[in-house]
């Protein structure tokens, strides 16, 4: 292999990730929602509640001196996406594997992730810092010396990943256990013993994070209790809400129920439903109940109704039998704002914006197939081992999104952002590991779920 050769191997590895970047950068000063809008409100202020991730709103805050805008946050998902995807392709490069540097570059260009990253939100910021510790994992795996330091860096940026989504746990563990030295990994007991440490420490990030910050609570949790208590009433025929002093909760609730999001129950909706988040919290309050043991109660009682209310939310959150204009798969201009903070319309913006939105109506935007996908990939991974990191990769990408089946509250793509980067990830290794070993592709197994997942769903469609 030629130096000249080489060059030309990095300069084909670096430019996706490059073009990534600059295509993100392309949306400065980044991309505020309603829920980044909230977030900055408190990171001026310095006094937090818990409604979003109250670390992410005090790193906003040390940001501040940077410039009072929502770019310093840009800058810093871009920063974690890129180290995460650069050491990946470092430690392809290393390994004279330039075909799969190019397919993990080409990873970081798909679309619904560059407009993701380029918009300000928990989603994007979780993200990257799993992007930048499974990068630090992998160059740890490659490297001769540092291996504490960089497997104790990742391990820190885990643990900042799960102070940002109460249910990041579902992504963090399984990446958690790749920390570990590769000694432990033939031992059971000791990964025994380190997996229940990691749940533990990953577990209490979030509410550790939020007691050491002084935020205050809000009631967030209740906003999947009253979901499912719409859902079970809906589904049931019976009541389940606390004394909310209306007359008929089940017919309300009929007028009020949407198994596609919680909002209708929010105050933020043109016309919120009667019994709505205050009149249930209220209601909570005053008749001394504990919300949720009430919730679980509810579930034990209607075990059916709350099912069907799970399974219809969670097909149109992962899009399966449902139709694609379900929620716009990213957003593309700032809700009104106290400080103005906008994006400039731009060419580069306009072409983002639109390959999202195809690759949102197409299969590779769908999570029931990239969910298929990971299945897939471990069944393969029984005939044909894919190795330890490979296979924590995938079962992190396949665990998040399975936890959204019991605590998913709305249908944005954003929440599977996590699970396209990662299941992707983990096909590349998987594909290249089993080419660079001259074994043979599983392809039957590999493909089969994806394909019958996007199958059945492309039918149902055209059907409709």
């Amino acid at each position: 292999m030629t130096q000249r050769a080489t060059r030309r191997q990095w300069l084909f590895a670096f430019v996706p990730l490059v073009v990534a970047c600059a295509a993100s950068l392309a949306y400065w000063p980044g991309l505020v929602t309603w829920d980044s809008i909230r977030q900055y409100d408190q990171a001026l202020s310095g006094d937090f509640d818990d409604w979003h991730p109250p670390a992410m709103e005090w790193i906003w805050r040390q940001l501040l001196p940077l410039a009072h805008s929502p770019a310093p946050m840009l800058i810093l998902q871009l920063l974690l996406y890129a180290t995460g995807f650069k050491l990946l392709i470092l430690t392809a490069l290393r390994a004279r594997r330039s075909g799969r540097a190019v397919a993990i570059g080409c990873v970081a260009l798909l679309p619904l992730a560059i407009a993701l990253m380029a918009t300000i939100i928990k989603d994007s910021l979780m993200t990257g810092a799993l992007l930048a510790a499974v990068g630090l994992c992998a160059f740890a795996d490659r490297s001769a010396r540092g291996r504490g330091a960089l497997r104790a860096a990742a391990l820190a940026l885990l643990v900042f990943a799960s102070m940002l989504r109460f249910n990041a746990v579902f992504a963090t563990l399984p990446l958690a256990l790749w920390t570990l030295p590769e000694s432990w990994r033939a031992q059971p007991k000791r990964m025994i013993v380190a997996g229940v440490a990691a749940l533990a420490l990953l577990a209490a990030a979030m509410p550790v994070a939020n007691r050491l910050l002084a935020a205050k609570p809000s009631g967030v949790e209740l906003s999947l209790i009253i979901f499912d208590l719409g859902g079970i009433t809906y589904h049931a025929g019976e009541n389940r809400f606390p004394p909310v002093e209306v007359k008929d909760a089940v017919a309300i609730n009929r007028h009020c129920y949407n198994p596609v999001k919680w909002d209708s129950y929010a105050w933020w909706v043109d016309q919120p439903c009667p019994i709505d988040f205050d009149h249930v919290r209220r209601a909570f309050a005053a008749g001394h109940i504990e919300p949720h043991l009430f919730w679980l109660r509810a579930i034990l009682a209607h075990p059916i109704a709350y099912a069907q209310h799970r399974l219809a939310h969670w097909n149109v959150e992962t899009r399966f039998l449902t139709l694609d204009s379900v929620d716009r798969p990213v957003q593309v201009e700032a809700p009104p704002n106290d400080w103005g903070f906008a994006i400039t319309p731009n060419v580069v913006v306009h072409a983002v914006d639109r390959l999202a939105r195809w690759q949102g109506e197409m299969p590779l935007g769908w999570p029931c197939v990239w969910i298929a996908a990971m299945i897939g990939l471990l069944w393969a991974a029984v005939r044909a081992p894919i190795g330890f990191p490979t296979q924590m990769l995938a079962w992190s990408a396949l665990l998040y999104a399975l936890g959204y089946a019991p605590l998913g509250v709305a249908a944005e793509l954003r929440y599977y952002l996590w699970t396209m980067i990662g299941g992707a990830l983990a096909l590349v290794l998987a594909v290249s590991g089993w080419r660079a070993a001259g074994a043979r592709v599983p392809l039957g197994r590999l493909a089969v779920p994806p394909v019958a997942i996007a199958v059945i769903a492309i039918g149902w469609r055209l059907s409709h």
